[in-house]
């Protein structure tokens, strides 16, 4: 399950079945990079909450054009 948070610009993704977590996580890529291209100054962040738990955010602490990942396994998606 891939959901969009209030403000548009980050992804929740969310599987129960481990063979789909790669489709997920690119369809939500291509949908944060499809932000991030608009204004031309954001990456995309994805961070892992949990093995089965990720967002996927435009960010600016992120150069364009680049996508980086991180880990925050401290408790759950903090979006």
């Amino acid at each position: 399950m891939i959901s969009t948070t209030e403000d548009g610009l980050s992804y929740v993704v969310k599987v129960t079945d481990a063979s789909v977590l790669d489709d997920y996580l690119n369809s939500a890529v291509d949908l944060a990079r499809q932000h991030a291209t608009k204004g031309g100054n954001c990456g995309i962040l994805v961070t892992r909450h949990a093995p089965d738990t990720f967002t996927v955010a435009v960010s600016e602490a992120v150069p364009f054009g680049e996508t980086h990942e991180r880990f925050d396994l401290g408790g759950g998606a903090d979006v």
